[in-house]
């Protein structure tokens, strides 16, 4: 993981996260990277072609509109972690 890459202790379950009080700025950097990377990928489509592929006799919703976050603000942030 990146943590580990930069020599950060770190542990994370679901929406919980830890490091040593040295290193939470880092960490927080390498959250928000993270969050960006993961949300400007188009997972929803990217399931709901798996199921089409997986199951071609059901009938799938379509993929619900995006909203309107705007990624490139969450590097700057003041409550995205604290």
């Amino acid at each position: 993981s990146e943590c580990w890459t930069r020599g950060i202790t770190f542990a994370g379950v679901h929406d919980s996260f830890w490091t040593h009080a040295s290193s939470v700025d880092e960490m927080n950097e390498v959250l928000r990277d993270k969050f960006i990377d993961l949300h400007e990928q188009p997972l929803l489509e990217n399931l709901l072609q798996e199921f089409r592929l997986q199951h071609p006799d059901l009938n799938f919703p379509p993929v619900p509109e995006l909203g309107t976050l705007n990624l490139g603000q969450v590097s700057d942030a003041t409550y995205f972690f604290s």
